[in-house]
């Protein structure tokens, strides 16, 4: 019987951890890749799995932060006058609007739409590269005016940041 020397003794065990670690894309660090092997029945601790990472050099990807664009309440909040009630009885008498964030090639762009809710028709919209409070703005400009009416139509949003700016309430 033959005596094996210390390295070779964590052969097997070195290659189930860089097995585990190529299968989830670097993403699992010593804790996790420890729980595997004891999860496939191979007693092991997490000790152990730490220092031979270390040793082949194998390290976890860190995960970024996702940004958070929550800012808290920065302005007043206006009533909710629609209380759930999305459905309107003739056209430009209740609009719908929100900022959407789109991945396009690696890039983010921002779109703010206005939705007629008689008819599902955009009446007005504005994309941008940067969140600012004047996509929010921008977009009741271009909407249309209610020819023959001095009645503005209720503006309905999810009372983000960007619609709690003073300029948009008294649009």
């Amino acid at each position: 019987m033959a005596v094996q020397s210390a390295e070779d003794k964590y052969a097997d065990l070195k290659r189930h951890i860089h097995d585990i670690y190529r299968r989830h894309k670097g993403r699992y660090g010593y804790r996790r890749i420890a729980a595997a092997i004891r999860h496939a029945g191979t007693p092991v601790n997490h000790k152990k799995v730490s220092r031979l990472m270390a040793k082949t050099g194998l390290k976890a990807v860190i995960r970024r932060r996702k940004y958070r664009s929550f800012k808290g309440e920065v302005g007043k909040i206006a009533p909710n006058i629609l209380r759930r009630c999305f459905h309107a009885e003739k056209p430009n008498e209740k609009w719908v609007t929100d900022v959407t964030e789109f991945n396009v090639g690696g890039e983010k762009i921002y779109l703010s739409p206005i939705m007629d809710l008689f008819n599902g028709e955009i009446v007005s919209y504005r994309i941008q590269i940067r969140p600012t409070f004047d996509l929010a703005g921008e977009i009741l400009k271009g909407a249309p005016e209610k020819p023959g009416s001095s009645e503005k139509p209720i503006l309905h949003s999810d009372q983000g940041w960007q619609y709690q700016m003073f300029f948009i309430k008294s649009s």
